[in-house]
């Protein structure tokens, strides 16, 4: 339990971590940009309709088929989860300052850029973090169900596979306990994360 709990903590992490940065970057354009707005926008609501159980076997089986096996295919089912509620929550969080706020700083002459640093970056944080600790718990969801699509990889996924093909429910109890506890540790760094950030911008509890 412990190796297939850290492989699928692996691609959990890697998972994550392209999607927030892929989740902010698309927010940062969407909100400065009206095209992306009414282009992308729309494309990454649909893209959660469909059901991660249809997707997950193409991905896997597609990518396999082009040679990438391990830990790719699981991180890229784990990104497609986890970059939504980051996308969504900083694109609410961008545009959370209100127009006084900008209009003030258009007359002190600031520049769209050190709007953003200044204003808009700041009043993101808490969105931000809120929608990491939801992505985090998908990332982890998100590679048990890859898990599921190939079970030569490894995994806590494989391990609820092969325990319901035995019958072994003791293994498929003790792989859903380890998964929980992932998630509960992982979002709680999320949230240590959170109270250091806080700490550092000058944010009182």
């Amino acid at each position: 339990l412990t190796y297939h709990g850290w492989v699928t903590l692996s691609a959990t992490l890697l998972g994550f971590a392209i999607g927030t940065g892929l989740g902010i970057l698309l927010a940062v354009g969407i909100v400065h940009s009206k095209v992306m707005d009414m282009s992308v926008m729309p494309w990454v609501i649909a893209s959660q309709t469909i059901p991660i159980l249809a997707v997950a076997p193409m991905v896997v089986v597609g990518l396999g088929a082009m040679g990438l096996t391990g830990l790719v295919p699981k991180a890229l089912i784990s990104m497609y989860l986890s970059f939504f509620p980051v996308v969504v929550g900083m694109v609410k969080g961008l545009r959370s300052p209100e127009a006084i706020q900008l209009d003030l700083l258009r007359t002190y002459d600031a520049s769209p850029w050190q709007a953003f640093w200044k204003l808009r970056w700041p009043a993101a944080m808490p969105f931000l973090f809120a929608s990491m600790k939801v992505g985090i718990a998908i990332s982890l969801i998100g590679a048990v169900v890859a898990e599921l699509s190939n079970a030569a990889g490894g995994g806590l996924g494989v391990r609820l596979l092969t325990g319901s093909y035995n019958g072994q429910t003791v293994q498929i109890w003790a792989a859903l306990f380890i998964a929980a506890g992932l998630a509960a540790i992982l979002v709680a760094i999320v949230g240590s994360a959170e109270r250091w950030v806080n700490a550092r911008m000058g944010v009182r509890a």
